[in-house]
């Protein structure tokens, strides 16, 4: 009678238990359709944000980074972006060249020498100087100088920092007046704040200077006689990135993601650019002397440089002796490479 009575009971149970569990199965599944549904449409699931690291000098180039972070782009488009800030171009390849950046803004030259030197690097997009307009370099003389023409400085030094951008917007002005190679006379000062003091107070006879010092000279009663805002195009600015740090898919799927914030910095930037005066002068370091008047630039949306961007530079770089080995560059990848 024991095992007839077990059995009558164990039947059931085994239904209900067999029956729950076809239950659970089915919920569950409704439940992962509902969330993957969800996940595709942005209504509740999202993936962790991809994360980089970029590294830059306080300048005007990168504002776009920064107004994205501030405006939330960057988090609309999932991607941590920690900023660090170099206080010299030397500490600046430094930490590209140690990995402690994953990228960078800077320029062909810093780009092109980093490649040449063993740091395996591509250029990303152009952050500012896609064409003459954008950026300012320019030969600047002190307040009490009677120069007036890049042509009178033929054969007279002119302070700036080799191998830079600036030693070449020099040579490019120097020649577009008309001055032979062999006349443009250069005189070594790395730091920028020391070039412009010793060009202020009469020390060089002139100095090469990018936009913000020129502007600040300008207020302090110097004169600018050569800037590369017209004729051909000079001096770019690019964001470039180590080729190790590509090979992590997270790490190339975060540029991807900071690009589309980029852009979207950019078109707001270049549509109301009073909107970011204030940030440009928190980020950019811009002397209180021209805080309320300095313009906020138009930016150009990503795109990689062009061969006419890299190309002249390569070739002054190597009639310079700056690269011991000529390189060739490839506009739809952003790399160089050994001839």
């Amino acid at each position: 009678m024991r095992s007839i009575i077990d059995k009558s009971i164990a039947l059931p149970i085994v239904l209900i238990f067999v029956s729950c569990l076809a239950l659970v199965i089915i919920i569950g599944c409704d439940s992962q359709s509902a969330g993957s549904q969800n996940a595709g449409s942005g209504d509740s699931v999202s993936e962790a944000p991809t994360s980089i690291t970029v590294g830059t000098l306080a300048t005007e180039d990168i504002l776009p980074l920064w107004v994205a972070k501030d405006e939330g782009w960057t988090a609309e488009f999932n991607v941590d972006v920690e900023v660090v800030e170099f206080q010299s171009a030397t500490e600046l390849i430094a930490g590209v060249v140690s990995g402690n950046v994953d990228a960078a803004m800077t320029d062909i030259m810093v780009a092109a020498s980093l490649f040449a030197s063993g740091t395996d690097v591509q250029m990303e997009w152009v952050t500012l100087g896609a064409d003459p307009s954008q950026g300012r370099f320019g030969i600047m003389v002190g307040p009490d100088s009677d120069v007036q023409s890049a042509a009178q400085l033929a054969g007279v030094p002119i302070a700036v920092g080799s191998n830079t951008i600036l030693e070449y917007v020099v040579d490019g002005l120097m020649e577009e007046a008309g001055v032979p190679a062999d006349q443009v006379a250069i005189e070594e000062i790395q730091k920028l704040p020391v070039r412009y003091q010793a060009m202020l107070s009469g020390e060089v006879a002139a100095a090469g200077l990018p936009a913000s010092l020129l502007a600040l000279g300008e207020a302090n009663g110097c004169r600018t006689i050569a800037e590369d805002t017209q004729g051909r195009n000079l001096s770019t600015s690019v964001m470039i990135c180590r080729t190790s740090a590509l090979e992590n898919a997270a790490t190339a799927d975060a540029l991807a993601d900071l690009r589309k914030a980029w852009d979207e910095a950019v078109t707001a930037i270049n549509e109301t650019p009073e909107a970011f005066q204030e940030l440009l002068v928190s980020h950019a370091n811009l002397s209180e002397a021209i805080a309320e008047t300095y313009p906020v630039p138009n930016y150009p949306l990503c795109a990689l440089p062009t061969s006419e961007m890299v190309d002249p530079v390569l070739a002054w770089m190597e009639q310079k002796g700056y690269l011991t080995q000529p390189l060739t560059y490839d506009q739809a990848t952003g790399t160089f490479s050994f001839v």
